[in-house]
């Protein structure tokens, strides 16, 4: 699944729009089922270290749009095990190292397409493995999570090391009750969360950290009501969402927003017809695929999660998604 973006782009800001936008579903599946078509463009390439995360995203957006075979399950099934190491871990492509983030998208991958038996049969180690592989790069001193051999530490890896274990059914590998505790730290006056102790709140943040909570089923530990009008605060004028205050609006941030929301009942506290506006018209209508906002060219990131916002909004045609 290539990043490339384009080659269409959303309505430009300030054109004119069809008096009652519509969702171009088919033309949504059209332009996910061509990106790995386009390996004749320079950007195919510089963007191979996201490619298991674009199989991901892409894969996800087919299922929400009700197109789960769009894709060939056999080719994804055979893509993801190449990317295997012996180590359990995962890396972007073949022949990239192994971090926490691919291995995640992976495991979600082979949930997903329903392949853990393939994952047993045929990798280079089983779920087993890849639960080691996970928990070795959890810290025994404050409970964060590395990303890799090297160390990085951030609270995405931490939701995505309880994310996969949560899905492996391994939990129990890991030490839970310090990963809670370092969440707990990254917590702000704001009622938001930063990637670690002391780090600026950012709705990316919010996301994985009260996601985190929700894995363990320790949601009573977010103060709700402040979060809420932080995460509410981060709706525009133009009805989309960003990331944090003095920035612009993203069409990404309709899933880091909203998912936090919908985990702490506060889906209600921002204005949903002005938001699902804002997503419709970062379309491409005529290409498909959906860019962070209008005028922009498109990408496999922005339609996965401008479709998965719709979704939380339960706008019609599109399957259910889970706010975790």
């Amino acid at each position: 699944m290539s990043l490339v973006s384009g080659p269409g782009k959303a309505h430009t800001a300030g054109s004119r729009l069809p008096d009652e936008l519509q969702l171009v579903t088919q033309k949504h599946v059209r332009y996910i089922q061509t990106l790995d078509k386009r390996k004749d463009e320079l950007e195919y390439w510089l963007t191979e270290h996201l490619r298991l995360n674009g199989v991901y995203w892409g894969l996800t957006a087919l299922h929400l749009l009700g197109h789960p075979d769009a894709l060939s399950r056999n080719e994804t099934i055979d893509f993801v095990l190449s990317c295997q190491h012996e180590n359990g871990g995962f890396g972007a492509a073949p022949g990239h190292d192994a971090h926490m983030l691919y291995t995640v998208s992976a495991v979600q991958i082979l949930i997903t397409v329903d392949a853990l038996d393939e994952l047993d049969e045929r990798g280079k180690t089983g779920r087993a493995g890849v639960g080691r592989y996970i928990s070795q790069l959890q810290s025994q001193d404050d409970g964060s999570f590395a990303g890799d051999e090297w160390g990085e530490t951030d609270t995405r890896f931490l939701f995505g090391a309880l994310n996969a274990l949560s899905l492996l059914r391994l939990l129990s590998l890991i030490d839970l009750a310090k990963a809670v505790s370092y969440v707990q730290a990254c917590a702000n006056f704001d009622g938001g969360y930063g990637v670690s102790p002391g780090a600026e709140s950012h709705a990316g943040q919010v996301f994985v950290c009260v996601g985190a909570l929700a894995i363990a089923d320790r949601l009573e530990l977010v103060d709700k009501d402040r979060l809420g009008a932080w995460l509410s605060e981060r709706q525009l004028e133009s009805g989309g969402l960003n990331g944090r205050p003095e920035k612009l609006e993203d069409v990404c941030y309709s899933w880091w927003v909203l998912s936090s929301l919908a985990m702490i009942d506060k889906l209600h506290w921002i204005d949903r017809a002005r938001l699902e506006h804002f997503i419709l018209q970062c379309q491409d209508p005529e290409l498909g695929g959906i860019a962070d906002r209008p005028g922009d060219a498109v990408d496999v990131f922005h339609t996965v999660f401008g479709i998965a916002g719709l979704s939380l909004l339960g706008f019609p045609g599109l399957e259910p998604v889970d706010a975790v």
